[in-house]
């Protein structure tokens, strides 16, 4: 077994795939029509990292519920975690493009690290290498 997709509820389908895919990098696997559980069209959108299995479904929300989430599911922790072999290349690339950064690199034992926010303003780590690596 693995872990195939994991959803993040965006406002837009188009901006979440401008952000992902332009300023992070990530191939878009998919984006195809589809309906809601109530027969309402819908897209079937799929991003992620090169080389990854695990992708992100962007679920653009549907009503208030949905909605009030975006940006905030992970209640203000960090909800996903970037591992990036050249952690300052990327990190250089993703400051020149607008991302925003919410700490400053360190070093922890698992890693370089920095948070950034995602284009509705989840919290993600950039990681590089273990220090073992």
């Amino acid at each position: 077994m693995h872990l195939e997709l994991v959803a993040l509820v965006v406002a837009d389908y188009d901006d979440a795939i401008e952000f992902f895919v332009r300023t992070l990098g990530f191939d878009l696997v998919e984006d195809s029509p589809s309906l809601t559980n109530d027969g309402r069209p819908k897209r079937w959108v799929v991003v992620r990292p090169p080389g990854a299995t695990t992708g992100i479904l962007l679920a653009q929300a549907d009503g208030p519920t949905q909605t009030e989430t975006v940006g905030r599911q992970f209640a203000g922790r960090v909800g996903f975690f970037l591992r990036a072999e050249d952690f300052d290349t990327q990190y250089q690339r993703m400051v020149s493009l607008g991302v925003e950064f919410v700490t400053e690199p360190r070093v922890e034992p698992y890693g370089r690290v920095a948070v950034f926010r995602d284009i509705a303003g989840n919290r993600w780590d950039l990681l590089g290498p273990r220090p073992d690596e």
